[in-house]
């Protein structure tokens, strides 16, 4: 890591540089999700200096582990811890990037640093599937949690009577905060330098990144409507198809030959976990990606129309009209004058 810049009185006697507004400490699990990590420390790396070079000076980070092993994670890509575990009150937040929910974890050095971490009031982050590993730890009774909705079924066998925030795209709950990862951590790491720093750095970090506006907290995840959950492995793997391939909205049988069943087998699937056929299902899912355009400026409903799947913008009207009871500019405006500040 490079230096922290230092200043000199007229004598020349170098002056400690300034403590930075936001430290934040890094444990990676094995198999750890390396997009989720890297869109946290970008975030970080952006806001920390004037311009993009990127020196520690506002914001500081470390990956600390047990010992110097480096940590793999679920590509295949490697990275080396900075520091040993050491005392977790000299950080502002410690985030776990979690990743594979199969392989990954943390050892029980790791663990047992988190839960000083707790008792020290530093607040604990987990990214990905890093909000398993602390429930997993005993660090999340009464707090809420957030995952992905592709891992909202996987948290619910795993954890009886918890249900997890699986529609926003973070939640923060005093001093636990959770996020589904992928592009949400950006977002998260957004609102601690805004929070630390200042919006102006928050603002300048997601525009180098390429990423229009900070997302908040109570903002949804795109993803599939929570009202298909299932623990059918089958229909997940089949809805999963179909939030992935909107565009090109594939057909029943497609869908079935992709997953290596017969046509029937899949419907049947269908209808004993959902109540519904493949096809009713498959609207479900481009309506509910539709809702989610429509709640994020900048995309035109013709635009919209053709990212969600529909023939055209007459044939989305129609249908949405036909579901939500109005029309998706209606629906835009209601929506915006609803989230709109008091």
């Amino acid at each position: 890591m490079i230096a922290p810049f230092r200043r000199y009185d007229c004598d020349m006697t170098p002056t400690p540089a300034p403590r930075p507004r936001l430290r934040v400490g890094f444990l990676l699990a094995r198999r750890f999700t390396l997009s989720a990590f890297a869109n946290f420390v970008d975030v970080l790396r952006l806001a920390a200096d004037e311009g993009d070079r990127s020196r520690p000076i506002l914001c500081s980070w470390q990956v600390i582990a047990q010992d110097s092993a480096p940590v793999r994670s679920s590509c295949g890509v490697t990275v080396g811890p900075e520091e040993k575990l050491g005392d977790p009150s000299r950080f502002d937040y410690i985030v776990v990037i979690g990743g594979l929910i199969d392989e990954g974890g943390l050892p029980p050095e790791e663990i047992a640093f988190l839960r000083r971490a707790a008792t020290a009031r530093v607040p604990l982050i987990g990214v990905c599937t890093g909000a398993f590993i602390l429930h997993r730890a005993g660090l999340m009774q009464g707090y809420r949690c957030c995952v992905s909705w592709f891992h909202h079924d996987d948290f619910l066998e795993q954890f009886d009577g918890l249900v997890p925030v699986s529609d926003r795209v973070f939640v923060e709950d005093r001093d636990r905060l959770t996020c589904s990862g992928g592009a949400s951590s950006a977002h998260l790491a957004a609102h601690l330098v805004d929070r630390h720093v200042g919006r102006a750095a928050a603002r300048k970090s997601l525009h180098i990144m390429i990423i229009d506006e900070a997302m908040a907290a109570d903002d949804p995840q795109p993803g599939l409507p929570l009202d298909l959950k299932t623990r059918d492995p089958l229909v997940r793997r089949a809805l999963l198809h179909m939030q992935q391939n909107l565009d090109a909205a594939p057909g029943v049988g497609e869908i079935a030959a992709r997953l290596g069943v017969s046509r029937r087998k899949l419907e049947r699937h269908m209808r004993e976990a959902l109540g519904l056929s493949p096809a009713a299902a498959f609207l479900k899912v481009r309506l509910a990606h539709a809702r989610f355009l429509l709640a994020r400026p900048g995309h035109s409903v013709t635009r919209i129309a053709a990212e969600a799947g529909f023939c055209d913008v007459s044939h989305l009207i129609r249908v949405f009209r036909q579901h939500e009871g109005t029309t998706p500019e209606a629906w835009r405006q209601a929506n915006a004058a609803q989230r709109a500040p008091v």
